[in-house]
């Protein structure tokens, strides 16, 4: 288990720090807990002091039962669990994906696609070489299809911009698996993409689902910096948001068109919108709708109405309060001295142009206004330490890999995590001289020769 701090430091600045790797013999909530309370009093730590758990949605993280936020809220009623916004904005692709079924069949056809293109070393190489005679402008780069998870951010959108790119590459790796594969179901299932991804609803699918990703990954990407404040965090959803209503009610005329020149471009047949839809399952029974109204209506507008509805109904934890950091002297005090700092901030143009709380607290600090403005500065500072995401603490447990290789895989667990600790935390490494490093070694105990 990897554990990541998040703090506000003296001068104001949000931090998350790695402390390091815990060993657990099984992953139930109260062996979590028990872990967590051990690695609390190694580094002498009160977790009466925290204002904020993070984690993704397993049962035995954040279950509202049993779960080990459940298990520290009993504690502390104050460390409110706040559900990883990158894990929810992933979860509202996946939503919306198992909801709408031709959302579903296209996800589904893609997963196909990739596992069919890069199935072998052979088939990758036919695709590089595709690449090569198609892509001759020096510089361009070689790339693959990436496979698309649900617990990877941002792959969903990776590999369609992937698809867009190497389009006519991957139809000439199907075609060849269909004319020169000796397995009949190999030559089947090549057969039936081939059919598919030459279809105008794939282009169409294709074209609205990569800038649906592309608007919620601004905001994926957004939630993982280090410093991102929780008050930013839900300003982003919101803009999210309203982004997606705005190309709900103005995007699906320049969406036809960069359908349309794909088309053409790669002459795929064109469909006729003012023309009768044929439902493909029953195509002697009229539906007695155009192609447009079940393009624009039936999908468009529906799978962007489910999308803003997910978004809205994910990010929903964010009505919490502290009432038990401040007394109720305090809170009364609060409102009085929020509206004297209101008044003073105001005529200060040393904290105009400021981006966001953790931006206004820095200044806080540095115009020494937190001495007269003590409880603002405290509710700034509880509104930084809410985590937004776990995204520190993904990369801290990743770069195992990067420490416990297959050359060095017989490192026990403190090993493993002072080394990991040196490969998070880097910049801090950087600042012990090799001296102070040879100094401590050598006082550790006698040794023959000085170093």
């Amino acid at each position: 288990m990897a554990v990541v701090l998040r703090y506000v430091d003296k001068l104001g600045f949000v931090k998350e720090r790695f402390i390091g790797l815990v060993h657990v013999k099984e992953t139930t909530a109260l062996s979590l807990k028990h872990a967590i309370d051990e690695l609390f009093a190694r580094y002498n730590l009160s977790l009466g002091r925290v204002r904020g758990q993070g984690y993704d949605d397993a049962s035995n993280m954040s279950g509202g039962f049993n779960g080990l936020k459940t298990l520290i809220l009993k504690e502390n009623s104050s460390a409110y669990f706040v559900h990883c916004f990158a894990h929810q904005l992933q979860l509202v692709v996946v939503a919306l994906a198992n909801k709408h079924f031709e959302i579903c069949k296209f996800f589904e056809e893609v997963s196909d696609l990739t596992n069919v293109v890069g199935a072998s070393c052979k088939r990758i190489d036919l695709l590089r070489e595709s690449q090569r005679e198609r892509l001759q402008e020096p510089g361009n780069q070689e790339m693959s299809i990436a496979r698309a998870g649900d617990t990877r951010w941002s792959s969903h959108e990776k590999t369609l911009l992937r698809l867009l790119t190497l389009y006519p590459c991957v139809l000439d790796v199907l075609e060849y698996i269909e004319t020169s594969a000796w397995d009949k179901i190999h030559k089947a299932q090549a057969y039936g993409l081939q059919l598919y991804v030459k279809s105008y609803k794939f282009v169409f699918y294709l074209h609205l689902m990569k800038h649906i990703l592309g608007v919620t990954n601004l905001l994926c990407v957004a939630l993982q910096r280090k410093n991102q404040d929780i008050i930013n965090a839900v300003e982003l959803v919101r803009s999210t948001k309203e982004e997606l209503q705005r190309y709900r009610l103005e995007g699906f005329d320049s969406l036809l068109k960069d359908v349309t020149c794909f088309c053409d471009k790669y002459d795929i047949e064109m469909i006729n919108m003012e023309d009768e839809y044929v439902d493909p399952k029953y195509r002697r029974k009229k539906t007695n709708i155009t192609n447009r109204h079940h393009f624009e209506v039936n999908n468009f507008n529906t799978v962007l109405d489910m999308q803003i509805q997910e978004l809205g109904n994910r990010f929903n934890e964010l009505a919490e309060m502290y009432p038990r950091d401040f007394t109720f002297d305090e809170k009364d005090d609060l409102t009085d001295e929020l509206g004297h700092y209101i008044r003073n901030v105001k005529k200060d143009s040393r904290f105009n142009n400021l981006n966001g709380i953790s931006d206004l607290a820095k200044k806080m600090m540095e115009t020494r206004k937190h001495i007269d403005y003590q409880l603002v500065y405290r509710l700034m500072k509880l509104s930084l330490v809410l985590p937004v995401a776990t995204a520190s603490v993904e990369r801290s447990f990743s770069s195992m890999k990067h420490v416990k290789t297959e050359l060095r895989n017989r490192m026990g667990d403190g090993y493993m995590n002072d080394a990991c600790i040196c490969y998070v935390e880097r910049e801090f490494l950087q600042q012990v001289s090799i001296e102070n490093v040879m100094q401590r070694f050598q006082k550790m105990k006698p040794r023959r020769e000085q170093l």
